[in-house]
């Protein structure tokens, strides 16, 4: 089938490809519980995720002391990795992600988490093979400075003006915007909807399947 408006095709992992954003909300809380911290509200904790995990410990607890924020990285790591073998891909993204791949785009991920944290939960959920290159906050500046686009695309030699971002919060949108790639909302993640409709995407979608559909039509 002929690409019609892209080449490469960029997810976010956590909220959007995986279903890891409640898991992600509780241990943010637990760290700061365990140190005694003020625990953040769920949407407060939500609002963070996409970040890399220093940028994000400061933004959920912007008033306490610096020193803290290692403190909050370790437990957060503590409790997540007691539980993320236990998250899997949305429904319906496996199959969307194996259609693209077989019709040739190139596939990206660009993510808040670690290296070994992605590697880790590509390889439990067995979707690395599916994939041309990824980007990680460990590797480069966090979202949304748009520079997980702009290595991913000159790794890949693809043009951004047919590169396509797609995320579950703004920080995915405005990383998408600041590159001058086109964005894409999904509304089942971390962000509400109206925030991610304040990103201007070319489409939001509500669920895998819309997402799916969209692409099949559009991409």
């Amino acid at each position: 089938m002929a690409r019609k408006q892209f080449d490469l095709i960029v997810f976010d992992w956590d909220g959007t490809l995986m279903d890891s954003t409640a898991t992600i909300v509780r241990c943010i809380q637990a760290a700061a519980r365990d140190l005694g911290l003020p625990v953040p509200r769920d949407d407060k904790a939500a609002h963070v995720i996409g970040l890399g995990l220093h940028e994000a410990m400061q933004a959920v607890l912007p008033d306490i002391d610096p020193t803290w924020y290692p403190r909050m990285v370790e437990r957060y790591r503590h409790h997540f990795l007691s539980r993320d073998h236990e998250l899997v891909l949305f429904p319906g993204v496996r199959d969307m992600l194996q259609e693209l791949s077989q019709e040739g785009y190139f596939l990206a991920v660009a993510t808040g988490k670690s290296r070994v944290g992605l590697n880790r939960a590509m390889n439990d959920v067995k979707v690395l093979s599916l994939f041309d290159a990824t980007r990680c906050a460990d590797e480069t500046f966090s979202k949304p400075h748009p520079a997980m686009l702009q290595e991913l695309t000159r790794e890949l030699g693809q043009d951004m003006r047919r590169t396509v971002m797609i995320g579950d919060t703004s920080h995915d949108l405005l990383m998408a915007n600041n590159a001058g790639a086109a964005g894409v909302a999904v509304q089942y993640g971390a962000h509400p909807v109206e925030q991610l409709t304040a990103c201007n995407p070319v489409y939001s979608a509500a669920t895998v399947a819309e997402l799916h559909q969209w692409l099949s039509e559009n991409a």
